[in-house]
């Protein structure tokens, strides 16, 4: 701190000169240009004019412009403007120093006097550097913007050079100054960039003077403050112990076996006092007699990727207990549907009718449903005839396809007709099951008067086939199965002669994606139409040339009258 200089009298004022680091030596030429400047100061400050005249501003401002311009090269210094309330806006450039270079390649007289946003505009992005003068105006803290982009306009791509810029405040008003920075420091910047996203911190060791270098993105991973680096003699003392024996295993392949070496292990970070997963990367740095001099190498936190791989290992457990308790419930629902609904079978034997009975499993890798058939022959030598559908597919269905298909033959022994059956199948649907919902066909036929009588609950009808032509049977549709406790259902009688054909179904025989249910009808009446000759083969031909696409399970019960 030196006095300013300036004539006879008390001095203008005092020169406060500071370094960021101690000098090696404080010599006689620096301070002889420390008291020419304080002098230079003090006379620009305090001097007054030969005839006692107060203090000339202009000649401190002046003086004060001169010493921008020997000191910085490209350089603003910019006052505020402030709206009524008092709140900066914006700056007005008050001077532009004598080798301004601008980032647009403006010309320094076009940028004198005029508002710093009008030269800038994207510096009013949030963050940009019209923050950084505010918050430096304001606080007196000045800023350094490592890397930064100055763009004149958005679309100017070659006005947009990465600089090194400095904010300070000076009296009342604020200097901007920036330089381009050379390859050197670009690629420092660059490299300081890369530690902080890959969150990686380099060091080195000299093991001969025990100099030790971290960069600053080190320090930050360990939560220590610059200049507190650990050796790597003491490493092991700051992780956790059980990752002792792998850091010491780590120093021992470095230092006594002199090869590249790494290690995982965990700290107590300071502070927030969270568990940091960590990795270290190092190689031995030899002289030419071989002799181990320093290493060096780089710290890496790893723990967002540590937590990433335990979230997906535990998520790949919960899918894998997921897809095999779900292989389980479909090789259970096909055995339980296999077993009720065998896929061939002649289920009946009764003089004058022969039935074939067909059941079409869902196609690879879709869930079984809830499709199914029976056709038995009852105590009072009629034969039931059935096929229904439950809504939905996997074990749900098949257990709900038990249920109803079982609870329909009990109900059969009591000699009711289809409706009264369909009735009662409706309200165990409704009051005894797990909310099932589906559709059925329910037929009694006679063979002593070869009638059949039958009704439906939402289910395709009956197709007959006569003089081989099929065609659908008329009838009236009712509810679902399991929607409406109270519904009733009616009851159709079909008169059938030797040689007819029958056919009950379900949907998945005949659906397609890209028909809707009537035209697709009509593709299984167009494959009907002929005669049915042997009931067996008939099947198997109706099955083959079934039209569906939507890989659903499919059933058919084909009856010849004889």
């Amino acid at each position: 701190m030196l006095p300013m200089g300036g004539g006879p009298g008390a001095p203008p004022g005092v020169l406060e000169a500071c370094w960021p680091a101690r000098l090696p030596e404080f010599g006689r030429p620096l301070r002889r240009q420390l008291a020419a400047l304080a002098d230079l100061c003090g006379r620009a400050l305090g001097a007054g004019t030969a005839d006692g005249e107060e203090p000339a501003a202009a000649r401190q401002a002046m003086w004060l412009y001169g010493l921008l311009d020997d000191v910085l090269e490209s350089s603003l210094y910019v006052h505020p403007l402030r709206d009524g309330s008092g709140t900066v806006i914006d700056f007005r450039v008050g001077h532009v120093s004598r080798d301004f270079r601008d980032p647009a390649g403006r010309d320094r007289a076009d940028l004198a006097g005029r508002p710093l946003l009008e030269i800038f505009p994207l510096a009013a992005l949030a963050g940009g550097l019209f923050d950084h003068a505010v918050h430096v105006l304001s606080t007196g803290e000045p800023r350094h913007l490592s890397a930064s982009v100055l763009s004149a306009t958005g679309g100017e791509a070659a006005a947009a050079p990465v600089l090194d810029i400095r904010v300070v405040r000076l009296f009342d008003g604020v200097v901007l100054a920036w330089r381009q920075m050379d390859e050197a420091e670009r690629l420092a910047s660059l490299l300081e960039h890369a530690e902080r996203l890959g969150r990686i911190g380099g060091w080195e060791e000299n093991l001969l003077t025990g100099e030790i270098r971290w960069t600053e993105s080190a320090f930050g991973l360990f939560g220590r403050e610059p200049g507190a680096a650990i050796p790597l003699a003491e490493l092991q003392t700051h992780v956790l112990t059980d990752d002792v024996y792998d850091v010491e295993q780590f120093r021992r392949t470095l230092l006594r076996e002199k090869r590249a070496a790494a290690a995982a292990f965990r700290i107590i970070r300071p502070g927030d006092e969270s568990v940091r997963h960590m990795r270290v990367f190092a190689e031995p740095v030899t002289d030419a007699a071989g002799t181990l001099a320093a290493v060096r190498g780089a710290y890496q936190d790893v723990s967002a990727y540590y937590h990433t791989q335990v979230a997906l290992t535990a998520t790949r457990d919960r899918l894998a207990d997921t897809e095999e308790r779900a292989e389980e419930e479909h090789r259970l629902a096909v055995r339980l549907q296999q077993a009720i609904t065998p896929r061939s079978a002649q289920p009946v034997a009764v003089a004058g009718l022969d039935v074939a009975a067909r059941y079409r499993p869902a196609g690879e890798g879709h869930l079984v449903s809830g499709d199914w058939y029976d056709t038995v022959l009852l105590p009072s030598q009629q034969v039931l005839l059935a096929v229904g559908d439950i809504a939905g597919h996997g074990i749900d269905a098949v257990t709900g396809m038990v249920a109803l298909r079982n609870c329909l033959r009990g109900l059969a022994i009591t000699g009711a007709g289809p409706a009264s059956l369909l009735s009662w199948l409706n309200e165990v649907a409704c009051h005894l099951t797990d909310a099932i919902i589906g559709t059925a066909v329910c037929g009694l036929y006679d063979p002593a008067s070869r009638t059949l009588r039958w009704a439906l609950a939402g289910h395709l009808p009956p197709v007959l086939v006569r003089d081989g032509s099929a065609a659908e049977l008329p009838c009236v549709q009712d509810l679902l199965l399991g929607v409406d406790p109270e519904a009733t259902y009616q009851e159709v009688t079909t008169s059938l002669r030797p040689g007819d054909g029958l056919l009950l179904f379900t949907d998945g025989l005949v659906e397609r994606r890209d028909q809707p249910i009537d035209d697709a009808l009509g593709s299984l009446l167009r494959a009907a139409s002929r005669p049915v000759g042997a009931v067996a083969e008939y099947a198997d031909h109706l099955l083959r040339n079934a039209a569906s696409d939507t890989g659903d399970d499919a059933c058919l019960v084909a009856v010849l009258v004889r």
